[in-house]
């Protein structure tokens, strides 16, 4: 026991590792050696005993390897089986102060799955209702926060097509799990980072620009020319928005809650913004259009906007529900408001969207809009950061996003 602990550490002096654990994988079976402060299970060390004595060793600086290909041993790193994965978590639902960081199994990749190490997650409104205890993950996702995440791949699970490699960065639309420090990921959910851009701001992608895309070309068939209604339009999926809607050639107003969101709103491409604390959004609306009203209404508010919504909505417009921040009920008669005139109300969620559905929405996206973050000129995507908070800070970044502070997105940095 003491020989083969003396060869890890021999293996290992002078890194990072020496406090931590190897993993040596034995055909398929992994094993791990033990340095001292861990304990080694008997049927481990028989296993591990049986190995060196049928197979040579090479001990090198860097780690110990068997001679045969079929063997190999690494370093304590990301393969360990004692390779901390540290995680947002909260045990009951309420305030921030409830979150803390606590560690967690480090997930396995399924069938096509990949495992990503998480170097940035970002905060989506979903995460603060989830920890309210008003939104549920779907089944079979991670209980823990995150929607979406970058880093870089850390494994392959089987059945993988050979898309990725082991090392290449990523950033990952997700159900949950994103704010942890390794998440698994179904390949196909997967995006090469963009050239020119931080993983910072790859973080700020995958959640806030796939459901842009999707309620502006899948769900609200924006057209060339048309007039997009954006609430929240400083908020992360409203200032994608306002740049996917210059990009097909519409026209997007906004709404805002004050004249530093609106300015920036303005600056990424919005032709005109109201304050919907000082004035009525829904008669500058129809002043702006003389009368005829927006094509397109893109609405994560919904209960208190709806008189105003579908009455600066144009005939044959389009209002696209995603959200209920401003409550669930409706007073009034919006079924005849609506039919009058001949208005869709479409509603739409993408986190419980089913796995097929999200690898169509990832493909088209990547294929139509992912290149245009890494193009120089007028037509150039560019995500709107606002504040990079580090994971232990979490009950202040949710605090923050609570007050409705921010303008763009919020990022977490996970520890390395």
């Amino acid at each position: 026991m003491s020989h083969l602990q003396n060869l890890l550490l021999d293996s290992l002096l002078g890194t990072k590792h020496v406090d931590s654990a190897a993993l040596i994988k034995l055909h398929e079976r992994s094993v791990c050696v033990a340095s001292p402060g861990f304990s080694l299970m008997p049927s481990d060390v028989r296993t591990l005993v049986n190995g060196f004595a049928k197979n040579p060793l090479q001990t090198r600086r860097e780690g110990l390897y068997f001679k045969e290909k079929d063997y190999k041993c690494v370093r304590a790193d990301d393969y360990s089986l004692y390779a901390k994965n540290n995680a947002v978590y909260f045990d009951n639902p309420g305030g921030p102060e409830n979150l803390y960081i606590k560690e967690v199994p480090k997930p396995i990749p399924g069938e096509g799955e990949v495992l990503l190490k998480v170097a940035v997650s970002a905060l989506n409104r979903a995460d603060l209702l989830q920890r309210q205890g008003q939104y549920h993950p779907p089944p079979g996702a991670s209980s823990i926060l995150g929607l979406e995440a970058s880093g870089y791949v850390s494994e392959l699970g089987p059945g993988c097509q050979g898309h990725w490699k082991i090392g290449d960065p990523a950033m990952a639309l997700l159900p949950g799990g994103g704010q942890a420090q390794y998440v698994t990921v179904p390949e196909e959910l997967l995006m090469s980072i963009p050239e020119g851009l931080t993983l910072h701001q790859a973080a700020a992608i995958p959640e806030v620009w796939l459901t842009s895309f999707q309620l502006l070309h899948l769900l609200g068939n924006v057209q060339a020319g048309e007039t997009v209604l954006i609430h929240a339009g400083a908020s992360a999926v409203g200032t994608a928005a306002i740049q996917l809607t210059r990009m097909a050639g519409a026209i997007p107003l906004v709404t805002a809650g004050s004249q530093n969101k609106l300015q920036m709103a303005e600056k990424l491409g919005a032709a005109a913004g109201f304050n919907y604390k000082e004035q009525d959004f829904c008669e500058a609306t129809l002043k702006f259009t003389k009368g005829a009203g927006v094509n397109l209404i893109l609405d994560c508010i919904g209960g208190s906007y709806w008189e105003k919504n579908v009455n600066c909505l144009a005939l044959d417009g389009r209002w696209i529900l995603y959200g209920l921040l401003g409550g669930e009920d409706v007073s009034g008669p919006l079924f005849s408001k609506l039919f009058y005139k001949r208005g869709s109300l479409i509603t739409s969620r993408l986190r419980n969207r089913d796995k097929k559905y999200k690898q169509m929405l990832v493909k088209a996206f990547t294929e139509q809009i992912l290149p245009h973050f890494s193009k120089e000129g007028p037509q150039r995507l560019l995500p709107v950061l606002d504040r990079v908070y580090p994971m232990a800070e979490i009950q202040a970044a949710h605090e923050y996003m609570q007050a409705n502070r921010n303008v763009g997105k919020i990022v977490l940095e996970l520890p390395q």
